[in-house]
């Protein structure tokens, strides 16, 4: 970033436009309010009702602009540290981060409506797949495979009754 730019604000917005972008491409990418990311981008923190929100919200920012997260972050604790309302001590520890955090952060931003309309086509897909593979399977087999020649043997009844004999075919 050039060092003309002084604010958080500032940085996200010139950013956000150099990459071409409206305040709501970038609401639909970080699923947060237009509005929020309005008073981002003008300094207007208060808008917010705790600086945990202001701090997340310009994480998420920076992450979709590809920004450098931590710089704007201590640049952001500089200008909320001026305001009453958002004056916060700073952690004791830097709290390292798990995988059970990240899938979080991801089962977070997943859209359900879209995600369940995807399984469900996936699982559809999945069905006919495995319908045509057991068809093929059963079609392609001989029915006969694995039995015994069969062999004339008569039957004995008591009653002593048998078939008749077919007629003789006409000769020709």
């Amino acid at each position: 970033m050039p060092d003309s730019v002084s604010t958080v604000g500032e940085q996200l917005r010139q950013a956000r436009e150099s990459q071409k972008l409206t305040l709501q491409q970038v609401a639909e990418i970080t699923k947060l309010r237009s509005d929020h990311l309005r008073a981002l981008e003008e300094g207007h923190f208060e808008v917010f009702s705790a600086p945990i929100y202001v701090r997340g919200s310009v994480r998420s920012y920076a992450q979709v602009l590809k920004l450098d997260a931590r710089q704007l972050l201590a640049a952001l604790d500089a200008e909320l540290g001026k305001s009453e309302k958002f004056r916060e001590p700073l952690p004791l520890t830097e709290e390292r981060r798990g995988v059970l955090d990240f899938v979080m952060l991801l089962a977070s931003k997943v859209d359900w409506r879209k995600g369940l309309a995807a399984l469900g086509v996936v699982a559809g897909l999945v069905l006919v797949v495995s319908a045509f593979l057991i068809w093929r399977h059963y079609a392609t087999r001989d029915p006969l495979a694995g039995l015994k020649p069969g062999v004339y043997q008569p039957t004995q009844h008591l009653s002593g009754d048998t078939l008749p004999l077919p007629a003789p075919a006409p000769p020709r």
